[in-house]
């Protein structure tokens, strides 16, 4: 077995069985060996009205998100890529309710690697966050939700809550960003089937290939751009040009 790789041992003897035979994999070039659409893949997200959000808390999580994700000249930014809608998506389902997850008590002050310790679930957090940190921002800005404030104060803002150094009321100011953060940054990188990531920007921007078929010739060359478009789940624009 000298001079054999793992990775050669496992592709070369690959093989799929049918009726209690071993059919060997083939090689399929110049066409796509699987029909798009055809797979139980996630349902597509419906464009449409928020599903959670009211117009108000949507304003205000499109501005937190341009400040986490700001938008340059080649990327868009948070909001425009698509993570609030993402997240209305995500809190109006099942993980908004923390459907599936033990919640059951008691709830103790616990490490981050105990995961989150609260009887809150996701949509509650978001809703009392959210009107928490427009109270304090009309309180504190004249007025203004935070939505309508200056990009230096939101950050400003932000900062306080990541910090613990602003408290908002009724709320944990800093796991109310530490969710926001992390939401965002999914909805910025997951597969735009579910909302974010739109045109796969953010894939685009790493040089990520997406849900690809194969790209095992690029896995070991090291520090090179990968040259082909992403993929979704859902495919590409181009595979699908009636829908």
């Amino acid at each position: 077995m000298s001079g054999i790789r793992r990775r050669d041992l496992l592709t070369g003897t690959a093989a799929l069985w049918v009726s209690g035979k071993a059919v060997p994999g083939e090689v399929v070039p110049g066409r796509l060996p699987w029909h798009p659409g055809s797979a139980a893949a996630p349902a597509p997200l419906k464009q449409g009205p928020w599903a959670f959000f009211t117009d108000p808390e949507a304003a205000t999580v499109g501005a937190i998100a341009n400040r986490i994700i700001p938008p340059d000249p080649t990327t868009p930014g948070g909001q425009d890529a698509g993570c609030v809608v993402f997240i209305d998506r995500q809190l109006a389902g099942p993980y908004g309710q923390h459907l599936g997850l033990y919640v059951a008590g008691p709830f103790n002050k616990g490490s981050k690697q105990q995961g989150p310790q609260s009887a809150q679930t996701p949509r509650e957090m978001y809703r009392k966050g959210i009107e928490a940190l427009d109270r304090y921002s009309r309180s504190a800005g004249g007025g203004k939700p935070f939505a309508q404030l200056e990009a230096d104060r939101q950050d400003e803002l932000l900062h306080g809550l990541e910090s613990s150094t602003l408290e908002l009321e009724g709320v944990d100011g800093q796991t109310f960003f530490e969710q926001l953060l992390k939401d965002i940054q999914q909805g910025f990188f997951a597969d735009p089937i579910y909302g974010g990531n739109q045109d796969m920007c953010a894939w685009k921007m790493i040089g990520f290939p997406g849900a690809r078929y194969d790209y095992t010739d690029w896995v070991s060359r090291h520090n090179e751009r990968y040259p082909h478009p992403p993929v979704s789940i859902a495919g590409r624009p181009d595979w699908n040009p009636g829908r």
